[in-house]
């Protein structure tokens, strides 16, 4: 990972080399957006408390499981250290979907529910969908949802295998997904296929974690060619795609 890191920085460009006026504006407005809204105050205080709570909860991991601890109990703690996206990039999703105003949302890895805040409270009229496949963590995701008083998330718990063709077959269409459930090649391919098919022309999707093994790398590298995304975009930490007709296929490696 070190030596993608690497080659990463390298190439990374910034907004000077995007002529697209799409990637520009998503670049200049969204990106690089540094403001501080009220609510990441709010979601933070719950991640602090998170990162103090000692309660030892029982772990079912459908996935690839954890790199730093692979053991069936936890403390609420250790989850919240090893596990929860970054603020900086929880932020960002929440600014993608409030600018885009989206509504019908995915998030595949609920975890302890922190990043999957920053996606309900982006559009309090959107409808987020999460899939959690650990009960005893879903349980701890709930607790803070209504913490925060959100009412506009739909908390599936269980094998995500299962329940993922379930949901998408009472879905219209996906406006955006963040797909952080299983890194593992075909998992995230099949997770992929599946959502595709509920796309429109300004459909957002993310994938968490694009250099986390070679698998995941493959994944990302198979998303980034297939015929209907037109748009890939490479921050490292994450790889985003859009589906726009109205674009020619390009990819970009951008700095965060």
């Amino acid at each position: 990972m070190i030596f993608d890191y690497i080659k990463y920085i390298f190439k990374a460009k910034d907004e000077h080399s995007l002529h697209s006026p799409f990637l520009f504006d998503f670049y200049t407005r969204i990106v690089k957006d540094k403001t501080n809204y009220g609510v990441y105050s709010e979601i933070e205080n719950l991640r602090k408390q998170a990162l103090k709570d000692k309660r030892l909860i029982n772990i079912t991991d459908f996935g690839a499981g954890a790199k730093l601890n692979s053991n069936k109990q936890r403390m609420v703690k250790d989850i919240a250290k090893h596990s929860l996206k970054r603020p900086q990039l929880a932020k960002f999703l929440h600014r993608i979907i409030s600018y885009y105003n989206y509504k019908n949302i995915l998030d595949l890895g609920t975890s302890l529910g922190i990043t999957t805040a920053y996606l309900a409270k982006a559009n309090q009229d959107s409808q987020v969908n999460t899939f959690e496949g650990c009960a005893e963590t879903a349980n701890v995701a709930q607790e803070n949802f209504d913490a925060l008083s959100i009412n506009n998330i739909s908390l599936n718990v269980g094998n995500i295998d299962t329940l993922l063709p379930e949901v998408l077959q009472k879905i219209e269409k996906i406006d955006f997904a963040f797909f952080d459930a299983n890194h593992r090649f075909e998992p995230t391919i099949s997770y992929f296929e599946h959502c595709v098919g509920k796309i429109h022309e300004d459909s957002c999707f993310v994938f968490d974690d694009i250099y986390w093994s070679n698998e995941m790398k493959m994944a990302w590298d198979t998303i980034k060619k297939h015929p209907e995304v037109s748009i890939s975009i490479d921050f490292y930490w994450i790889g985003i795609v859009f589906f726009r007709k109205k674009q020619p296929k390009q990819h970009f490696i951008l700095k965060f």
